[in-house]
């Protein structure tokens, strides 16, 4: 089940890269989550953009906005990189703060969902959240162990969030006009490492596979559209953080891994969707 892919080291250095996520004009960005920035990344040259907090994931609007998770601010924040300025976009569900943004994502109506795995190593405390285009935030899922990465179908009508202290995927239909996921299942499960460990970030491939980076495991695990794990391809570090494919086909699949602080590029002959909005 273990496969050899071709893999090229795009940048080191990084102080706990995380996020990958690819803008509409081709480029490339993540950040730095002990770093408090976000990090550009072209040919090799890593520009560094500081805005405090504990950024973690990323979601790029389709006017090349950079929105993140902070999850020492326990906000929504979005980096105009044509500014320079940063805005939050959220901080509150319910009357509460949000408890430690991990991971977001935008459908194509242009809601952002998000997840929140606060503390919840121990106790189902987890959830996610959608952020409504007037800017509503309200509760979609609940009573999770560390929710995680999520990611959108190429229809953009399923949802699957990671609950990495369970090992597994969770899969629902997402209503994109109401903000609404119905029939939530767990879909998968993915081995890892008792602790720290389990599915975080992912990406779907236009084979219908999804790639799911396992911290602890120096693995991405493929899953098939039946929940199965059907490949894990080995990488050159034991945590891999979050996958995202380069729309140019160019750079294959890539990878932040923490433990050595690096970008890896997988070349898996496999293209990803996109749903810029």
């Amino acid at each position: 089940m273990n496969q050899s892919h071709t893999i090229q080291t795009l940048a080191t250095g990084l102080n706990f890269p995380e996020g990958p996520a690819f803008a509409p004009d081709g480029s490339f960005w993540a950040v730095e989550l002990k770093g408090a920035g976000l990090v550009n990344i072209q040919s090799g040259i890593v520009n560094r953009y500081p805005v405090g907090g504990s950024p973690n994931g990323i979601a790029i609007d389709k006017s090349g906005k950079v929105w993140f998770c902070d999850s020492e601010q326990n906000a929504i924040r979005c980096f105009d990189p044509a500014t320079g300025q940063t805005e939050t976009k959220a901080s509150t569900v319910a009357g509460e703060p949000l408890d430690k943004p991990n991971d977001l994502a935008f459908d194509r109506a242009g809601n952002l969902l998000f997840t929140c795995p606060g503390n919840s190593r121990q106790q189902p405390t987890g959830y996610v959240c959608v952020r409504t285009p007037d800017g509503e935030v309200r509760k979609i899922s609940t009573d999770k162990y560390f929710p995680n990465g999520l990611a959108f179908s190429a229809d953009g009508q399923t949802l699957v969030v990671a609950e990495t202290y369970r090992h597994r995927l969770w899969e629902g239909d997402w209503n994109h006009e109401r903000g609404e996921l119905a029939n939530a299942h767990v879909w998968a499960t993915v081995e890892g490492p008792q602790g720290p460990g389990g599915p975080d970030g992912m990406a779907f491939g236009d084979d219908g596979n999804l790639y799911v980076a396992v911290y602890g495991t120096g693995c991405i695990h493929v899953v098939s559209p039946g929940g199965q794990v059907i490949e894990r391809i080995e990488l050159p570090g034991r945590n891999p953080t979050n996958c995202a494919f380069d729309p140019s086909g160019q750079l294959g699949l890539v990878v932040t891994e923490a433990e050595h602080g690096q970008l890896l590029s997988v070349k898996t002959g496999t293209s990803g969707i996109t749903l810029f909005n």
